[in-house]
């Protein structure tokens, strides 16, 4: 239980938090609602349908679909962490937040963002596998090795949602309980402690710049050697399909850690809330809509898998 420290202010425990949102009045709420709403249904039925059809076409049984289902499944769940809740508070009074609720939801946030941008790694490597040694990626990328990736994220992204949400929740907290944003996020809590948040920022800035660098890194390196592969292609059928694959991959990529490093990985993010909001709408809710969007329109395999499946229902 968090307990004021300060002597500015009134040593009483903190028990819950009060999410303030956006600004605006009835009309502005219900513009609001209405954009939120209209962008998790697509996120939950664009996800939702890419588990179905990589999961139902046994042609997309490969390790590269099955870190796309995995990014799918990720979307799906760190936009319903945050969307509800926030589609409720438009319409509620006292936007209120339990004090372990608001530490639930940091947690998993925090482990499934960061999961994300390991996976969008490992999604690299994977490729990077596929297209400059083709002849060892069926055994190197073998079923069990991409499972232990996979875990491997979760693994990085659990390490960073208990380092960050224990730091977070241990600080004294002030009298003023209403957090300047739409979810409990590490910036805006950390403007509501007592204590000095020094340490807490450097850790959240280091933290989030070793996993953005180093996912950046190992993107960088892996599309160097593709993009050398690539150009000593003679088939230009082969040439274009690796790059409409790996340009999917890219802009996914470019989206998910340029919203994120602006956010966490930047001096001065913790201050700018009202930007802030801003940038979390975008990695909240309109990056996990593109991303199904982004792999289906762009990829041969998963348009011609979402048409079998069209007509397999149409025939029964």
């Amino acid at each position: 239980m968090p307990v004021h420290t300060n002597g500015n202010f009134s040593s009483l425990p903190l028990w819950e938090f009060v999410l303030d949102g956006f600004r605006g009045g009835v009309e502005t709420q219900a513009l609001l609602f209405a954009v939120f709403l209209a962008l998790y249904m697509v996120t939950v039925l664009g996800n939702l349908t890419m588990i179905v059809v990589i999961t139902l076409d046994a042609r997309l049984h490969s390790p590269m679909y099955f870190f796309l289902k995995n990014l799918s499944f990720l979307d799906l769940c760190y936009s319903s962490v945050i969307a509800p809740n926030t589609m409720v508070n438009f319409f509620s009074s006292s936007k209120v937040i339990s004090f372990a609720g608001c530490a639930t939801q940091l947690f998993f946030f925090s482990l499934l963002v960061t999961t994300e941008g390991l996976l969008l790694g490992v999604m690299a490597y994977d490729r990077f596998m596929a297209i400059c040694s083709p002849l060892q990626y069926p055994v190197t990328m073998c079923p069990a090795t991409c499972a232990h990736l996979v875990l491997g994220t979760y693994c990085g992204g659990c390490l960073n949602s208990i380092v960050q949400t224990s730091l977070t929740f241990q600080l004294p907290f002030c009298s003023n309980n209403h957090i300047d944003h739409f979810f409990c996020d590490v910036p805006p809590l950390l403007q509501l402690a007592c204590a000095n948040t020094a340490v807490n920022e450097v850790i959240m800035f280091g933290l989030c710049g070793v996993i953005i660098v180093g996912t950046t890194l190992v993107i960088l390196v892996s599309y160097g050697y593709i993009t050398v592969t690539i150009l000593r292609m003679r088939s230009g059928s082969g040439r274009h399909k690796v790059f409409s694959t790996c340009g999917s991959h890219m802009t996914a990529v470019s989206l998910f850690c340029g919203t994120v490093f602006v956010m966490y990985a930047q001096p001065g993010a913790v201050e700018s809330m009202e930007q802030g909001k801003v940038v979390s709408v975008f990695y909240t809710l309109v990056i996990p809509m593109l991303n199904p969007l982004i792999y289906s329109l762009r990829n041969k395999d998963v348009k011609d898998a979402l048409r079998r499946l069209g007509q397999r229902r149409t025939a029964k």
